[in-house]
């Protein structure tokens, strides 16, 4: 389930490419249309208990919201101000910042063979962005920071309240970014306007079916899994994303950026096989002690 959600949302970057529009604009239109995308999927998953929903995620839903939104910013931003390669590389450190966050504030232990596949996948990452890395503007590179920050608290804060589904509360944030854009462009003088007809559907289809479907699949992932695991799986939009716009566009990438790819999907595929291996074999010790 939760890697289903990157998949969703890989072509994220690509379309974002395609619609073109200015950062406080991109910002609005993305909050007000998630928020709706968002409420759509939760009516359909809950059909008609939504306020209850809202409720069991109480204030710890609020730091949630307010940190997925700030992500949101952080990310949108981030791409505005500096390269798309810097943004990439320092997200790809989501995984190691929510180890350190789960151990630091809940106690969780990472295996080993976690703390391997983190560096393998920041190696990886690497790899497939160096060509578009570079000095970049250190306000771009500190809000992709903010974004990496604030993704690995929002999957620990997850984490306190084990049981308890945090997706729903995405529709608050999709209104926090919108609000916080529409603040910036009265404060830049810049009115909203309406995307070019060619422009609104592909703004559509990221951001009232993308991007809902696939960060609520992510949001649920702490129901199961830690962090830390999560923030791993988040990689695999980089490598898919790289080929949307590889196809579509026809940037192809490097080398490199292929043999990156090739080392974050076989580290995600290897440890998946071998937590799959290691669950079998505790099953089956259950199995032999209580006969």
């Amino acid at each position: 389930m939760t890697a289903a959600g990157p998949l969703i949302i890989s072509p994220d970057a690509l379309l974002v490419k395609l619609i073109g529009m200015p950062d406080s604009q991109a910002l609005l239109w993305r909050g007000l249309l998630t928020a709706l995308g968002f409420l759509a999927v939760l009516a359909l998953r809950l059909r008609g208990a939504i306020v209850p929903a809202f409720r069991r995620c109480g204030l710890t839903g609020l730091g949630v919201a307010l940190l997925f939104g700030a992500s949101n910013i952080g990310f949108v931003l981030g791409n505005h101000y500096t390269r798309g390669g810097n943004v990439l590389m320092i997200l790809a450190g989501t995984p190691l910042i929510a180890a350190l966050l789960s151990r630091l504030f809940l106690h969780e232990r990472q295996p080993r063979r976690t703390w391997l596949a983190i560096g393998l996948c920041l190696t990886g990452t690497s790899l497939i962005v160096l060509d578009d890395a570079g000095p970049g503007a250190w306000q771009g590179n500190a809000c992709a920071l903010m974004s990496a920050l604030c993704m690995a608290a929002n999957f620990t804060l997850c984490r306190t309240r084990p049981g308890i589904d945090m997706s729903p509360i995405l529709v608050l944030s999709g209104v926090l970014v919108a609000v916080a854009a529409g603040m910036a462009g009265v404060v830049q003088g810049v009115a909203p306007m309406l995307p070019a007809p060619a422009r609104a559907g592909y703004l559509a289809l990221l951001c009232l079916v993308l991007l809902p479907l696939g960060f609520t699949l992510i949001q649920r992932g702490p129901l199961y899994l830690p962090a830390a695991e999560v923030s791993l799986l988040m990689l695999l939009e980089t490598v898919v994303g790289t080929l949307w716009v590889w196809w579509i566009l026809g940037e192809r990438p490097s080398r490199l950026a292929f043999a990156g790819g090739a080392l974050v999907l076989g580290t995600l595929l290897g440890k998946a096989l071998l937590a799959r291996h290691l669950e079998r074999c505790r099953a089956r010790s259950v199995q032999a002690g209580s006969g």
